[in-house]
């Protein structure tokens, strides 16, 4: 008898939950209505409370920390970080240059560390289950944030981690265009996931094998989910996405599809939170 291929299993995730309210019931809405599994939240942001509270409503919904360190709000006062953020609370918005003053300023390190633990500490203020860990914008796997997180893993409570990595050539037959975004982006997750897997693995930090949406660029659309799902490797695999009732609509439409909902039943998916890895 040949070898049975493992079950395919798929995390199907929105970032940015409790930016808006838009967002939060888009979240809600896909998690009830199609195949949304779990949701990163942004403790930092206006609708934060209101996401809470959607979660509560909704045990299935696994709930992460999508942890901010640029293009929104801290949780520390900018007088206790003022090397990160404006005199009103605000990160720059501009990756490249965020993750170069980072990586090249040792002097900002002890104020990443700081704010990096009173956003893991709102999130347990909650008193949701932390289901996952990512970073807005990928930053939780640029090497001076990923090294912090590795340090305090356990005192963190940092158990799974999106471990960012998009496999560019099935990506081509799922979709075309923007094709240096997609190269360059396909190369820095690589490179990045390959130094961050082996320092998951010694410490038991669970993760997925590939991680889909990196190479859509806020375009995970029906037709795009519906190329994918019948590609999905064997074994645990993650779709993110932005859904929301105004800007990403596409994306939101996408997860309550009937035409995806079907395709997941009839090819057998099964449908996971981060915890159940």
């Amino acid at each position: 008898m040949g070898r049975l291929e493992p079950a395919r299993r798929l995390i199907v995730d929105a970032d940015d939950f409790g930016r808006s309210h838009t967002i939060n019931k888009a979240v809600v809405r896909a998690h009830n209505e199609g195949i949304l599994t779990t949701a990163s939240l942004m403790v930092n942001e206006p609708a934060m409370d209101e996401a809470v509270a959607l979660a509560r409503e909704n045990p299935r919904l696994g709930v992460g920390l999508h942890l901010s360190l640029l293009c929104g709000r801290s949780a520390l006062p900018p007088g206790k970080i003022p090397g990160l953020v404006n005199a009103n609370g605000e990160f720059d918005d501009r990756p490249a240059t965020v993750g170069f003053r980072y990586f090249s300023r040792p002097s900002l390190h002890s104020q990443l560390r700081e704010e990096i633990r009173a956003q893991f500490q709102r999130f347990q203020a909650t008193g949701l289950t932390l289901d996952h860990v990512n970073g807005h914008l990928h930053m939780h796997l640029h090497p001076t944030v990923f090294k912090i997180l590795i340090a305090e893993a356990a005192a963190l409570g940092i158990r799974q981690l999106r471990l960012t990595r998009d496999p560019f050539w099935l990506s081509t037959r799922l979709a075309s265009g923007q094709w240096l975004y997609r190269a360059s982006h396909a190369f820095i997750y690589l490179c990045l996931s390959r130094r961050a897997r082996p320092r998951l693995q010694r410490l038991g930090i669970r993760h997925t094998r590939q991680v889909f949406g990196l190479l859509q660029n806020a375009r995970v659309d029906e037709d795009y989910i519906a190329r994918l799902l019948p590609e999905l490797p064997p074994g645990d695999s993650e779709l993110y996405s932005h859904p929301s009732l105004d800007e990403f609509k596409n994306e939101f439409d996408a997860l309550i599809s009937p035409r995806v909902k079907g395709l997941v039943q009839q090819l057998g998916i099964q449908l996971i939170r981060y915890q159940d890895l």
